[in-house]
């Protein structure tokens, strides 16, 4: 049976009323009818100008700043060192830490050298605050690839997890 089957014998005169009260002052209609005729509004929006500068990705073009782009890097780095920082980790005194693919590099993350003195706000997520990249890239090295290497991504415990990543963050 169809979910929305109950609409078809509803009275689409009180649906209108409704619509055209909420169009006069959203507030005066209930809070669950005010969503619906936001969620409605959308959809009859004509996003055929944003249509006609999309790039070859299908992404109007500017969809996204450069700096979110870079935010966002950064912010995956974060995630990187954390699921495999242990694994570049020198726990090893006698050799050298045998190679895996996929180095951290800021260079697999869309992030360069010239990137290094942009401050960047998601320094939040490991205890920084707004912080430069040089910055979060040392205490995330010193976190997770120095003598002692932590896995901890197969806990299953979001509180445990958050708990663990601020005490070897701070």
């Amino acid at each position: 049976m169809n979910p929305l089957s109950y609409l078809n014998n509803a009275d689409i005169g009180a649906f209108e009323g409704l619509y055209q009260q909420y169009q006069q002052d959203p507030k005066s209609v209930d809070p669950e009818w005010r969503n619906f005729f936001e969620g409605f509004e959308f959809s009859k929006e004509d996003y055929t100008q944003v249509s006609a500068n999309k790039t070859d990705a299908g992404l109007p073009e500017n969809f996204i700043p450069e700096q979110f782009q870079k935010e966002l890097a950064v912010s995956n780095l974060i995630g990187a060192y954390r699921q495999r920082g242990h694994m570049f980790a020198k726990t090893n005194p006698v050799r050298p830490r045998r190679k895996h693919d996929g180095p951290i590099d800021l260079e697999n993350f869309g992030l360069s050298v010239a990137d290094l003195d942009t401050e960047f706000h998601v320094g939040s997520r490991i205890g920084l605050g707004t912080a430069t990249l040089r910055e979060i890239y040392e205490l995330l090295e010193q976190t997770y690839c120095g003598s002692i290497g932590v896995e901890y991504k197969f806990v299953r415990t979001l509180e445990i997890i958050t708990w663990l990543e601020q005490k070897m963050e701070s």
